[in-house]
């Protein structure tokens, strides 16, 4: 075989495997998504774009998520993207807009401004999570779905950083949080 046509199938077979590794990470190992409305603000802003894996061993209070709307919003709205709340067996209140998880008040530090309202008690059913947007005075999170609680199985993946746009560029580790 002549020389120039074995380096042209070399480099055929390099992007050949480049192209099949590029779909299969996509396909079984991360996932990317731009955020759709502004629940999540001011962690994520609308319009950007964040990866997530999409393998993950359990999901922690705390993991921001990726799951589609149809089921618990009644609207095929694509993903939404919102932060962990409650976890399986736990029960939940909103009393004058503090979450208590188990009677002991959330910390969190993270949200843009103070939440107004009562909602609940909730009880997370097991491999189902209560999930709700940082923004939560402009949040249409679980305490508003048809279905409350998102199945562990309907997550597609836990978001790992945001990589658009460049200055805004960051990852997102598991808050720490004090329940008193």
């Amino acid at each position: 075989m002549n020389k120039n046509i074995k380096e042209v199938l070399s480099w055929v077979g390099i992007v050949a495997l480049g192209v099949a590794a590029a779909l299969l990470l996509n396909r079984y190992v991360i996932y990317k998504a731009i955020v759709p409305t502004g629940s999540m603000e001011k962690t994520i802003m609308p319009g950007d774009h964040v990866f997530g894996l999409r393998i993950f061993s359990d999901i922690k209070r705390g993991n921001i998520v990726i799951f589609p709307s149809e089921k618990y919003l009644g609207t095929d709205d694509g993903n939404y993207v919102k932060r962990v709340i409650g976890l399986p067996g736990e029960k939940l209140e909103i009393s004058d807009g503090t979450v208590y998880v188990d009677g002991k008040a959330l910390k969190e530090d993270y949200l843009p401004e103070e939440m107004y309202g009562d909602w609940g008690p909730y009880e997370v059913p097991e491999d189902c999570y209560f999930l709700l947007g940082d923004n939560r005075n402009g949040s249409g999170d679980a305490r508003f779905w048809q279905v409350k609680y998102v199945e562990k199985d309907d997550i597609i993946a836990v978001v790992k950083f945001r990589y658009w746009p460049l200055n805004r560029f960051k990852f997102f580790e598991t808050p720490k949080y004090d329940l008193e």
